[in-house]
């Protein structure tokens, strides 16, 4: 049957649907088109999805629980892969009402769809952000995750205990994956490959935090999508076991992680050379809701699902940069 992908116009969204739609499925694709970040890479990441009657897109709010059921009331589906969200740990800082409404209310709406539909199996984007402070290298799935640092951290926890709870009560298959920071083409403009890549391409300062002290788990979007559409085929079973993440219910957790962790001045000089010129770096101090360190421990869907990731940043950014040049119409590089 039917798939439905929330947040299909968004990055992680717009590569499952593509994957999936090659593969011979049949998608259904929501999204509500924000303004978060401009509607028309949304936009562009939809008419670069192939011209097919497998696809169809519905333009509404999974937040507003009447539109949602009101769109769907007529679509039929069995599985569901919940990756839209309002992202961005900093933004979080300002704008606190939209995570409610959007990762809160929203979850709830899919976790309530999920149920009254008998889905075979909820996939849901979380995020690495659930281990704020935690100073233990690598983030384990079985680590405490008690001390979110950020608003959109506590939303995407509290996703998972609500996941939890109706797995428990309803019996749902579900599995929750904890993405460490996504990059790659078609990426998200607020994230720092993009900024990072522009400024460098216009000859901008770029603003480095923590005075660049900072290690991240960068993770190719094929990856990403490989680790989504691997945890999709093989939903947990019902069987009282012990799953990944600690549940005995039909729920499991997942770190999705390049399982390395990247100085952030290395990465910066893979971009330099992928662009083929120098950064001119501001150092300031570390922001509120960030941290100075990730790095996935992914033994766990390594063993349940054989995940293993392939692509370092330095054949990653480039590819990113290449995809950036071709999207703006800038040359290409001379190096």
């Amino acid at each position: 049957m039917t798939i439905l992908v929330t947040g299909a116009a968004g990055f992680i969204g717009f590569h499952v649907t593509r994957a999936l739609l090659a593969r011979g499925e049949e998608v259904v694709g929501i999204d509500n088109l924000n303004d978060y970040y401009d509607p028309r890479l949304k936009e562009d990441r939809l008419a670069a999805l192939p011209a097919t009657n497998a696809f169809r897109f519905l333009r509404t709010d999974f937040s507003d629980h009447e539109a949602l059921e009101g769109a769907l009331a007529e679509t039929g589906f069995d599985r569901i892969v919940h990756l839209g969200a309002q992202a961005g740990v900093r933004y979080s800082i300002d704008n606190p009402r939209a995570y409610v409404t959007a990762n809160l209310a929203g979850h709830l709406n899919l976790l309530e769809l999920a149920r009254h539909r008998q889905v075979r199996h909820l996939v849901y984007a979380s995020s690495s952000s659930v281990y704020g402070g935690n100073e233990s290298l690598p983030f384990r799935v079985e680590d405490r995750v008690d001390h979110p640092i950020s608003l959109y951290a506590a939303t995407k926890k509290a996703d998972e205990l609500m996941s939890e709870t109706y797995a428990h009560l309803y019996r749902v298959p579900m599995t929750g994956l904890r993405f460490f920071t996504v990059y790659g083409p078609w990426g998200r403009p607020d994230m720092a490959m993009w900024i990072f890549t522009r400024k460098i391409l216009a000859g901008e300062p770029i603003q480095v935090f923590n005075h660049g002290r900072m290690r991240r788990d960068f993770t190719y979007i094929d990856d990403i999508v490989a680790g989504v559409i691997a945890a999709l085929d093989s939903p947990p079973a019902d069987d009282g076991e012990v799953k990944a993440g600690g549940s005995v219910a039909p729920h499991r957790l997942y770190n999705i992680g390049n399982n390395r962790s990247e100085e952030l001045m290395e990465m910066i000089s893979v971009l330099e050379q992928a662009c083929g010129r120098k950064a001119e770096l501001e150092l300031l101090p570390i922001q509120p809701g960030d941290v100075p360190e990730t790095l996935a421990d992914i033994s766990a869907i390594g063993r349940d699902l054989g995940f293993a990731p392939t692509t370092t940043i330095a054949q990653g950014v480039p590819r990113f940069v290449r995809w950036y040049r071709d999207y703006r119409g800038l040359p290409p590089s001379d190096r």
